[in-house]
């Protein structure tokens, strides 16, 4: 049984590694602001056009930018549900013999 619950701690810790890996992206106004994050939740990038920084106000670009920032960590949540999920599944599945299932 231990065995099969290092097992479980090791496949979380490839997940977590895994989706420290992959980029997950939020945007507004057609792009003209974009937001990079990883699925982990770590924001990597801001990305903003020039021609529309010069033509925002403060206000607007704030309330843009933290519309980009919220849509990329809800893709961050989906993907890492996801692949914890699948991971679940597995996991359960291997444990499902301890129990005589």
């Amino acid at each position: 049984m231990f065995d099969k619950l290092m097992a479980a701690q090791q496949k979380a810790d490839e997940i977590k590694k895994r989706l420290d890996h992959v980029s997950v992206f939020g945007e507004v106004e057609g792009g003209a602001i974009r937001v990079t994050a990883t699925a982990n939740k770590t924001i990597t990038s801001v990305e903003i056009e020039e021609a529309f920084y010069k033509e925002a106000d403060k206000e607007e670009l704030e309330e843009l930018l933290l519309t980009a920032i919220n849509k990329a960590l809800a893709q961050a949540d989906q993907v890492s549900a996801t692949e914890m999920q699948a991971a679940t599944k597995d996991m359960l599945g291997g444990l499902g013999g301890m129990f005589g299932q």
